[in-house]
């Protein structure tokens, strides 16, 4: 039986464990093409706990976190208004808008309904800044995820690449209305 958790926002002294979590996860999500190098590389550049820091500070941005008995178990990041990629621009039509930047879960969660209660806690928030919808970015090769996207109301709407270390890596942009 799975232990309880909960999904509340982050705040700034969450930063180092957020970002242990990160460290775990984001290979995870990866395409089989990405190299350890360029993984490691995005996790010292976006990942690291400086980063985090700087994520839980910034008023476009919100951190939801899962949290179990033994800590952070997962988190999203949220990022508020109209997107800086113009592919994305292009193809998103709901706006107002929020990304949904982030949505990790360490492995030994999956399937526990963490996943579920970061996205159902994401779009709660969007709802109340009066987004219209909300977008994300998924590789193309990771049919799983895809899947967990669609069966929450996301549909493809256009692609974007995505740079990870000194590869670039190939997303379908997906959306929903809020």
């Amino acid at each position: 039986m799975p232990s309880q958790f909960a999904v509340v926002r982050a705040i700034s002294s969450d930063a180092a464990e957020l970002a242990a979590v990160a460290a775990e996860t984001f290979p995870l999500a990866c395409p089989p093409s990405a190299t350890e190098a360029d993984i490691a590389d995005f996790i010292t550049t976006v990942l690291s706990q400086a980063r985090f820091t700087e994520y839980l500070a910034a008023p476009d941005r919100t951190v939801l976190k899962a949290v179990g008995a033994d800590g952070i178990i997962g988190y999203a990041i949220l990022v508020d208004g109209t997107p800086y990629d113009p592919d994305v621009r292009a193809a998103v039509t709901l706006l107002p808008t929020m990304e949904i930047s982030k949505l990790y879960v360490l492995p030994d969660r999956h399937g526990d309904g963490v996943s579920v209660a970061l996205m159902t806690a994401a779009l709660d928030h969007a709802r109340a800044l009066d987004a219209a919808g909300v977008w994300l970015g998924v590789n193309q090769e990771k049919t799983r995820a895809q899947r967990f996207y669609a069966k929450h109301g996301f549909e493809r709407v256009g692609t974007k690449t995505f740079l990870v270390g000194e590869q670039l890596h190939h997303d379908f942009v997906m959306q929903r209305a809020v």
